[in-house]
């Protein structure tokens, strides 16, 4: 499979690094998310070429992840906003970064906290079930196919051994 085909394949995963799977792409997402907007401070902060950074934010607003928008008309220069669908790449960053947190930081400890406004406390990502609210982890995820499935990931499913779900917990008997 070459990388420019990644987009067609029927996995979620695959078609989300045809816009996101490259190390520059992430790191200009995590700036982002930081309040960096601007080319120059983009490129002041990553080192990275101005041909690459260049491509990777067109690439990020032709995939409206970002939006270009002027912030000065002569000359004209431009900023990059997080769309809706960038943003909705927030739990994504901060799973990259608690991972990073837990394995890479070093002897001196986390190089950024992350302090939730509502609360005022730092805090650590946890993945939670939409419908329950309970925090999961990978041993409690079972994978079955979706309505967009290939049909050999179909056969697949049906092959493997079926998992029986957990009861449901019992309601909450009142003490009398």
């Amino acid at each position: 499979m070459q990388w420019d085909e990644l987009v067609e394949q029927p996995c979620s995963v695959a078609r989300t690094l045809s816009v996101i799977g490259d190390r520059w792409t992430l790191l200009i997402l995590r700036d982002c998310f930081m309040k960096v907007r601007r080319f120059d401070d983009f490129h002041a902060r990553l080192g990275i070429g101005r041909p690459i950074l260049a491509d990777r934010l067109q690439k990020l607003v032709d995939n409206f992840v970002l939006t270009k928008m002027a912030y000065q008309t002569n000359p004209v220069r431009h900023e990059y906003r997080l769309t809706q669908k960038g943003l909705d790449l927030h739990p994504v960053i901060m799973s990259i970064v608690h991972w990073g947190d837990m394995h890479m930081a070093g002897k001196k400890g986390r190089p950024v906290l992350h302090r939730h406004t509502t609360c005022g406390h730092h805090f650590d990502p946890v993945l939670t079930c939409s419908v329950c609210s309970e925090a999961l982890t990978a041993r409690e995820v079972v994978v079955e196919p979706g309505p967009g499935a290939e049909p050999a990931v179909r056969a697949v499913a049906k092959s493997a051994k079926p998992r029986a779900a957990p009861a449901a917990k019992k309601a909450a008997q009142p003490v009398r």
